[in-house]
Order: structure tokens, then C-alpha cells, then sequence
């Protein structure tokens, strides 16, 4: 037995959407981008994920539909503001389609534990985080139930979400 995918691994094999779930305020703290963001540089972020940019370009060019749902608390941190400074140069050019859904507005939803991305509906790669957003692993779910109720879910928060070019943070 071999080393399971990861996560560049599952989205090249992807054949038709990849869905990804983000539900923390923030995330590695100590990014580049986001530090210089946080002193008022240009995060140069084109530059720093054009690895990510040119993966997911690649697989919306091949058809796979790539979604990203965020739930965010408001005010928004300012990890999460400086996501969405950089969501129109890195997630939006590579052709990912990006929703934001207040948290506030989540109440009556049952949500994962956990960040998520879900492929065809038939894997689950379920990420975990240390409380200062520093990713600590992850791990791939093949259960049909879980990864149903996972599914279940996102298109529930997909459907409740403001796209990225209506949603105006506060």
C-alpha cells in the first residue's frame, strides 16, 4: 500500500467538481502574503499561489467545476478580509467559483467538524487545523455515509451563500 493522495493528487484525478469547505476566521498566520497584507504592502499574492492558480485553471479547463464555500463570522478577522482581497487575483482566475455565507446565518444548518474538500461527490479529504490555523494533517474518507452528509451539507451552504462578487463584507 502506497502513501494516500494528496491534495494536488485529487484534483488532477478530479473528472468532474471539487468542492471545498472553509469554516475558520483564520489560517496559517504566518503566510507572506498575508503578513506583508497585514503592513500594508501588496500581498503579491498572484506571484505566491500561481502554483495554486495554474492547478486549478488546468482542471476548469478540462470541465471539473471547482466551488469554494467560505462561512465566516462578521465583522470578518482579518485573515478572513484578507482572503477576500485576494480571492478576485487567485481563486476567481483560476476559475473556482467562490461563495460567502455569514455564520450568523448558519444556525439552523447541521456543518462538518471540519474544513473539507469533497470530489466527485466520492472522496472526502477532511483537513485538520491546530487552534492558530497552522495545518496539522489530514485524512481521506471513502465512507459513502459520511461523505454523503458531507455533500449534503456543502450544497446547502452553496445554496445559501452570497457569490463573491455580491458579497460585501463588513
Amino acid at each position: 500500500m502506497g502513501e494516500p493522495p494528496n491534495l494536488t493528487q485529487l484534483i488532477t484525478g478530479c473528472r468532474s467538481r471539487a468542492d471545498h469547505l472553509e469554516m475558520r476566521d483564520g489560517y496559517t498566520v504566518h503566510d507572506p502574503a498575508y503578513t506583508a497584507w497585514t503592513r500594508g504592502q501588496p500581498p503579491m499574492a498572484a506571484e505566491q499561489y500561481r502554483s495554486w492558480t495554474d492547478l486549478i485553471t488546468a482542471t476548469t479547463r478540462r470541465g471539473v467545476t471547482v466551488r469554494r464555500a467560505r462561512i465566516v463570522s462578521e465583522p470578518l478577522s482579518d485573515y478572513i478580509r484578507f482572503e477576500h482581497h485576494i480571492t478576485a487575483e487567485v481563486n476567481l482566475a483560476g476559475g473556482e467559483a467562490v461563495r460567502w455565507l455569514p455564520r450568523r446565518q448558519t444556525t439552523d444548518l447541521a456543518l462538518p467538524g471540519n474544513d473539507f474538500w469533497l470530489f466527485d461527490d466520492t472522496v472526502l479529504l477532511v483537513h485538520h487545523f491546530s487552534g492558530d490555523g497552522d495545518k496539522t494533517g489530514a485524512e481521506l474518507v471513502n465512507d459513502t455515509e459520511i461523505v454523503s452528509r458531507c455533500a449534503a451539507a456543502f450544497n446547502t451552504i452553496w445554496h445559501r451563500a452570497i457569490p463573491h462578487a455580491d458579497y460585501q463584507p463588513t
